[in-house]
């Protein structure tokens, strides 16, 4: 019996054990773009990764700036404090990589590139490189950015090279799109993740500044109305069994914006041009009661949005209960971790960050958010499908382009 109870209490000691550390090797990801004093701002002991962002190129070779060089400095300096915390730098970003298409068709200029990655790596004492490139091989970046078919071939070289100068010391992680032209045309997934430590889904912007209608900007779940959503997104990863443990999926500190003709569906997935963005830090003084605003929540895309009747105003965001339910889908299917764009976003009271730390922290089925009480209310899909609607397919299809399917006159 005696030694049944240790070997009871041994078992019971290595499944704890297991589980504090899963959790402890579960990603919190925050980019950053501030300045070398804002940061002291935000308590960072819940991050895994703060990345600075971005540096660009200079040539064929990375570049940072001596003003970029002193942030990096800071922030390699708060691992004194936070030993757990790694450093990197992320290259390119929206407008980042114009060059990118065909500097990187070159393999000399690869090579330079990869090396010079390596240089700055070492001086600033950093952890790794986040590889940015919007986007390879489709039109989907800013307009006259090159772009070429071959693109999705050297991004896979650029890769090679970059890991076969960084070896195994460093982290090489690299910004995904989440929509279908991306999904299949931009990457060649098995050789790019056989080559990277983590792929960071930019699982936000799945409506646009070129989106004819509104819709969730950052769903969780794909509903009848829209198909691109992180779930959906995984689901595709898992279709070419993708390692669920080098994914992380991205949670949005900021909203996007939409004006309206119609105020059916109290604005979701109506006819809308784009207005522009709101970070999170603003919404309790531009999104209130006064302005017209009433909260709701999609409990199929577990997405909020807000709405003004009055102002005919319809903003799409991520919000406490959004990213509480977000980290517990991570944690649940196994995926490596949560990124944020961007931490000086979140308000004074890092309501989102403490949201994000909490679920890692109980890890639990029970959901952690504050006060909802400024929600109108919660609501799900009409059952009308102004998108094209692909059901529940479990990728996404190479056609699906967010166009509307109107309903039909009365």
């Amino acid at each position: 019996m005696r030694i049944l109870l240790l070997i009871l209490l041994g078992m019971g000691y290595c499944l704890t054990g297991a589980a504090a550390d899963t959790t402890r090797r579960f990603s919190v990801i925050a980019y950053y773009s501030g300045n070398a004093t804002d940061i002291d701002r935000y308590n960072i002991q819940s991050l895994t990764h703060i990345i600075y962002s971005f540096a660009l190129l200079k040539n064929n070779r990375l570049h940072v700036s001596a003003a970029a060089g002193n942030i990096l400095k800071k922030l390699v300096s708060l691992k004194k404090k936070h030993p757990h915390l790694k450093v990197a730098l992320a290259f390119g970003g929206w407008g980042g990589c114009k060059p990118c298409s065909d500097l990187f068709a070159v393999p000399a200029n690869r090579t330079a590139f990869a090396q010079s990655v390596l240089d700055i790596l070492q001086k600033y004492r950093l952890d790794g490189i986040d590889i940015d490139w919007e986007y390879p091989a489709i039109d989907e970046g800013p307009a006259g950015h090159p772009y070429n078919v071959a693109d999705k071939q050297n991004f896979t070289e650029l890769m090679k090279a970059l890991r076969n100068v960084l070896g195994k010391k460093y982290e090489l992680s690299f910004a995904a799109g989440v929509f279908p032209e991306y999904l299949y045309n931009s990457i060649e997934w098995k050789k790019v993740m056989s080559l990277a430590d983590r792929v960071h889904l930019m699982s936000y912007d799945m409506v646009n500044r070129k989106s004819p209608f509104t819709g969730h900007h950052t769903a969780l779940y794909s509903t009848p109305s829209q198909t691109i959503s992180i779930d959906n997104t995984i689901r595709f990863l898992d279709s070419l069994r993708i390692d669920r443990n080098k994914v992380v999926i991205g949670a949005a500190f900021y909203s996007r914006t939409y004006t309206v003709n119609s105020t059916r569906n109290n604005g979701l997935y109506q006819p809308a041009k784009f207005k522009g963005f709101a970070v999170y830090k603003t919404y309790r003084q531009r999104f209130t009661k006064e302005n017209g605003f009433t909260f709701y929540w999609d409990d199929v895309a577990k997405a909020p949005w807000c709405f003004s009747s009055t102002q005919k105003l319809f903003a799409t965001f991520d919000d406490e209960r959004s990213v509480t339910l977000k980290t517990n889908y991570a944690i649940d299917k196994g995926l490596n971790g949560l990124l944020i764009w961007e931490l000086r976003q979140d308000d004074s009271r890092q309501r989102l960050l403490k949201a994000i730390a909490a679920a890692v922290r109980h890890r639990s089925d029970h959901l952690y958010w504050n006060d909802l009480s400024g929600y109108g209310g919660v609501l799900g899909i009409s059952g009308e499908a102004p998108f094209q609607v692909h059901g529940n397919d479990y990728v996404p299809k190479r056609s699906f382009s967010y166009k509307p399917v109107l309903p039909s006159a009365q």
